[in-house]
Protein backbone atom coordinates (compact mmCIF):
# COMPACT_ATOMS: atom_id res chain seq x y z
CA UNK A 1 0.00 0.00 0.00
CA UNK A 2 1.14 3.45 -1.07
CA UNK A 3 2.03 6.07 1.28
CA UNK A 4 -0.82 8.26 -0.10
CA UNK A 5 -3.53 5.20 0.10
CA UNK A 6 -2.41 5.16 3.61
CA UNK A 7 -3.47 8.60 3.98
CA UNK A 8 -6.72 8.46 2.49
CA UNK A 9 -7.54 5.79 4.71
CA UNK A 10 -6.48 7.27 7.91
CA UNK A 11 -9.03 10.20 6.19
CA UNK A 12 -12.00 8.04 6.11
CA UNK A 13 -11.21 6.54 9.13
CA UNK A 14 -11.59 9.42 10.96
CA UNK A 15 -14.81 10.57 8.87
CA UNK A 16 -16.19 7.33 9.80
CA UNK A 17 -15.67 7.74 14.03
CA UNK A 18 -16.93 11.41 13.69
CA UNK A 19 -20.22 10.36 12.38
CA UNK A 20 -21.25 8.90 15.86
CA UNK A 21 -20.53 11.16 18.75
CA UNK A 22 -19.68 8.15 20.93
CA UNK A 23 -17.58 5.99 19.27
CA UNK A 24 -17.19 2.18 20.68
CA UNK A 25 -13.40 1.20 20.64
CA UNK A 26 -13.40 -2.79 20.36
CA UNK A 27 -10.70 -4.87 19.55
CA UNK A 28 -10.96 -4.29 16.14
CA UNK A 29 -11.42 -0.71 16.14
CA UNK A 30 -8.02 0.19 18.44
CA UNK A 31 -6.37 -2.07 15.81
CA UNK A 32 -7.21 0.13 13.12
CA UNK A 33 -6.44 3.20 14.60
CA UNK A 34 -2.93 1.43 15.33
CA UNK A 35 -2.43 0.50 11.97
CA UNK A 36 -3.50 3.41 10.65
CA UNK A 37 -1.93 6.02 12.81
CA UNK A 38 1.56 4.31 11.59
CA UNK A 39 0.77 4.99 8.40
CA UNK A 40 0.26 8.65 8.62
CA UNK A 41 3.53 8.79 10.96
CA UNK A 42 5.30 6.97 8.16
CA UNK A 43 3.75 9.11 5.59
CA UNK A 44 5.29 12.36 7.56
CA UNK A 45 8.29 10.86 8.19
CA UNK A 46 8.78 10.01 4.16
CA UNK A 47 8.52 14.16 4.00
CA UNK A 48 6.30 13.42 0.62
CA UNK A 49 3.86 15.41 -0.78
CA UNK A 50 0.42 14.36 -0.37
CA UNK A 51 -2.81 15.77 -0.31
CA UNK A 52 -6.04 14.53 1.77
CA UNK A 53 -9.79 13.90 0.38
CA UNK A 54 -11.60 11.13 0.42
CA UNK A 55 -10.96 7.78 -1.17
CA UNK A 56 -11.92 7.76 -5.14
CA UNK A 57 -14.73 5.99 -6.29
CA UNK A 58 -13.88 2.39 -6.44
CA UNK A 59 -16.40 -0.44 -7.55
CA UNK A 60 -15.97 -4.02 -6.11
CA UNK A 61 -16.39 -7.17 -8.16
CA UNK A 62 -15.68 -10.54 -6.89
CA UNK A 63 -16.47 -13.91 -8.77
CA UNK A 64 -17.39 -16.59 -9.86
CA UNK A 65 -20.40 -15.19 -11.57
CA UNK A 66 -20.23 -11.99 -9.38
CA UNK A 67 -20.64 -8.98 -12.52
CA UNK A 68 -17.06 -8.90 -13.01
CA UNK A 69 -16.88 -9.91 -16.47
CA UNK A 70 -20.36 -7.25 -16.95
CA UNK A 71 -18.32 -4.62 -15.13
CA UNK A 72 -15.57 -4.74 -17.55
CA UNK A 73 -17.59 -4.63 -20.79
CA UNK A 74 -19.91 -1.57 -19.12
CA UNK A 75 -16.28 0.27 -18.79
CA UNK A 76 -15.16 -0.66 -22.22
CA UNK A 77 -18.36 0.19 -23.58
CA UNK A 78 -18.11 4.50 -21.89
CA UNK A 79 -14.49 4.29 -23.47
CA UNK A 80 -14.14 7.03 -25.44
CA UNK A 81 -10.46 8.35 -26.02
CA UNK A 82 -7.83 5.18 -24.46
CA UNK A 83 -7.92 1.58 -23.86
CA UNK A 84 -4.53 -0.28 -22.54
CA UNK A 85 -4.73 -3.67 -21.80
CA UNK A 86 -2.41 -6.00 -20.34
CA UNK A 87 -3.28 -9.49 -19.47
CA UNK A 88 -1.97 -12.92 -18.43
CA UNK A 89 -4.67 -14.86 -20.17
CA UNK A 90 -7.61 -13.65 -22.20
CA UNK A 91 -10.46 -15.94 -23.16
CA UNK A 92 -13.45 -13.96 -22.72
CA UNK A 93 -15.44 -13.54 -25.58
CA UNK A 94 -17.81 -10.77 -23.92
CA UNK A 95 -14.33 -8.79 -23.36
CA UNK A 96 -12.72 -9.20 -26.50
CA UNK A 97 -15.92 -8.22 -28.45
CA UNK A 98 -16.24 -4.97 -26.45
CA UNK A 99 -12.84 -4.19 -27.32
CA UNK A 100 -13.25 -4.70 -30.83
CA UNK A 101 -16.55 -2.24 -30.40
CA UNK A 102 -14.49 0.12 -28.53
CA UNK A 103 -11.47 0.29 -31.73
CA UNK A 104 -14.40 0.57 -34.16
CA UNK A 105 -15.88 3.61 -32.04
CA UNK A 106 -12.57 5.34 -32.70
CA UNK A 107 -11.16 4.43 -29.23
CA UNK A 108 -7.49 3.70 -29.54
CA UNK A 109 -6.62 -0.14 -28.10
CA UNK A 110 -3.41 -1.26 -27.17
CA UNK A 111 -3.10 -4.75 -25.89
CA UNK A 112 0.12 -6.53 -24.15
CA UNK A 113 -0.15 -10.37 -23.58
CA UNK A 114 1.36 -13.04 -21.71
CA UNK A 115 3.87 -15.00 -24.50
CA UNK A 116 1.45 -18.31 -23.44
CA UNK A 117 -1.00 -16.29 -25.90
CA UNK A 118 0.93 -17.15 -28.97
CA UNK A 119 -0.78 -20.11 -30.61
CA UNK A 120 -2.98 -21.11 -28.18
CA UNK A 121 -6.38 -22.27 -28.66
CA UNK A 122 -8.42 -20.80 -26.86
CA UNK A 123 -6.73 -17.33 -26.26
CA UNK A 124 -8.67 -14.44 -28.03
CA UNK A 125 -5.78 -12.71 -28.68
CA UNK A 126 -5.88 -13.99 -32.44
CA UNK A 127 -9.79 -12.57 -32.59
CA UNK A 128 -8.52 -9.01 -31.62
CA UNK A 129 -5.35 -8.98 -33.28
CA UNK A 130 -6.82 -9.98 -36.92
CA UNK A 131 -9.61 -6.72 -36.06
CA UNK A 132 -6.69 -4.64 -36.15
CA UNK A 133 -6.37 -3.72 -32.51
CA UNK A 134 -2.44 -3.51 -31.84
CA UNK A 135 -1.42 -6.40 -29.84
CA UNK A 136 1.55 -6.87 -27.80
CA UNK A 137 3.48 -9.95 -26.37
CA UNK A 138 5.68 -9.49 -23.31
CA UNK A 139 8.35 -12.60 -23.60
CA UNK A 140 10.37 -11.13 -21.25
CA UNK A 141 9.59 -12.87 -17.84
CA UNK A 142 8.53 -16.16 -16.79
CA UNK A 143 4.78 -14.90 -16.49
CA UNK A 144 3.28 -11.51 -17.61
CA UNK A 145 1.01 -11.60 -14.32
CA UNK A 146 -0.81 -8.09 -14.82
CA UNK A 147 -4.45 -7.78 -14.98
CA UNK A 148 -5.32 -4.78 -16.02
CA UNK A 149 -7.46 -1.80 -18.25
CA UNK A 150 -6.21 2.07 -18.08
CA UNK A 151 -9.36 3.69 -19.57
CA UNK A 152 -9.40 7.26 -20.98
CA UNK A 153 -6.55 8.17 -18.58
CA UNK A 154 -8.54 7.99 -15.66
CA UNK A 155 -10.13 4.91 -15.02
CA UNK A 156 -7.91 1.47 -13.52
CA UNK A 157 -9.34 -1.87 -13.86
CA UNK A 158 -7.26 -4.25 -12.24
CA UNK A 159 -7.39 -7.58 -9.65
CA UNK A 160 -6.71 -11.43 -9.36
CA UNK A 161 -9.49 -11.39 -12.36
CA UNK A 162 -8.29 -13.22 -15.43
CA UNK A 163 -9.93 -12.14 -18.56
CA UNK A 164 -11.45 -15.60 -18.84
CA UNK A 165 -14.76 -17.33 -19.12
CA UNK A 166 -12.89 -19.44 -16.24
CA UNK A 167 -12.42 -16.49 -14.06
CA UNK A 168 -16.07 -15.25 -14.45
CA UNK A 169 -17.85 -18.02 -13.76
CA UNK A 170 -16.01 -20.80 -11.73
CA UNK A 171 -12.78 -18.98 -9.93
CA UNK A 172 -12.31 -17.04 -6.63
CA UNK A 173 -11.54 -13.86 -8.16
CA UNK A 174 -11.83 -10.19 -7.22
CA UNK A 175 -12.30 -6.89 -9.93
CA UNK A 176 -11.65 -3.38 -8.79
CA UNK A 177 -12.74 -0.37 -10.82
CA UNK A 178 -11.05 2.63 -9.79
CA UNK A 179 -11.86 6.26 -11.25
CA UNK A 180 -8.59 7.91 -10.34
CA UNK A 181 -6.43 10.11 -12.85
CA UNK A 182 -3.51 10.03 -10.44
CA UNK A 183 -3.64 6.21 -10.16
CA UNK A 184 -4.25 5.66 -14.12
CA UNK A 185 -0.77 7.92 -14.85
CA UNK A 186 0.84 5.37 -12.88
CA UNK A 187 -0.10 2.13 -14.19
CA UNK A 188 0.16 3.71 -17.46
CA UNK A 189 3.82 4.49 -17.24
CA UNK A 190 3.98 1.21 -16.16
CA UNK A 191 2.17 -0.12 -19.13
CA UNK A 192 5.30 1.67 -20.84
CA UNK A 193 7.50 0.06 -19.53
CA UNK A 194 6.44 -3.17 -20.41
CA UNK A 195 5.73 -2.22 -24.14
CA UNK A 196 8.80 -1.24 -24.31
CA UNK A 197 10.51 -4.77 -24.30
CA UNK A 198 7.20 -6.78 -25.92
CA UNK A 199 7.15 -7.35 -29.46
CA UNK A 200 4.05 -6.89 -31.58
CA UNK A 201 1.57 -9.70 -32.54
CA UNK A 202 -0.37 -10.22 -35.75
CA UNK A 203 -1.75 -13.64 -35.34
CA UNK A 204 -1.61 -17.59 -34.96
CA UNK A 205 1.90 -17.87 -34.29
CA UNK A 206 3.20 -15.04 -35.56
CA UNK A 207 5.77 -12.28 -33.56
CA UNK A 208 6.15 -8.94 -35.85
CA UNK A 209 9.39 -7.43 -35.88
CA UNK A 210 8.89 -4.47 -33.78
CA UNK A 211 8.27 -0.92 -34.72
CA UNK A 212 11.85 1.10 -33.68
CA UNK A 213 9.91 4.47 -32.34
CA UNK A 214 6.51 2.53 -30.77
CA UNK A 215 7.24 4.36 -27.15
CA UNK A 216 8.67 7.31 -28.74
CA UNK A 217 5.21 7.94 -30.16
CA UNK A 218 3.23 6.98 -27.50
CA UNK A 219 5.07 10.09 -25.15
CA UNK A 220 3.97 13.10 -27.71
CA UNK A 221 0.59 12.33 -26.80
CA UNK A 222 -1.66 13.15 -23.91
CA UNK A 223 -2.52 9.87 -21.67
CA UNK A 224 -0.43 7.93 -24.02
CA UNK A 225 -2.42 8.34 -27.30
CA UNK A 226 -0.20 7.17 -30.61
CA UNK A 227 0.08 9.42 -33.82
CA UNK A 228 -1.19 7.99 -36.28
Amino acid sequence: MGVQSGLKLVYWWSQETNRSPLPVFTEETMTKRVVLSLLAFAALASGCNFKTGPLPPIDVYFSPKGGAADAVVRALGAAKQTVFVQAYSFTNKEIAVALDRAFDRGVVVHVILDKSNVGANYSDADFVAHHGISVLIDGKHPIAHNKIMIIDGEVVITGSFNFTNQAEEHNAENLLVIHDRGMADRYLANWHDHEAHSEPYTGRGEVAQKPANTRERHSKKKQGILEE
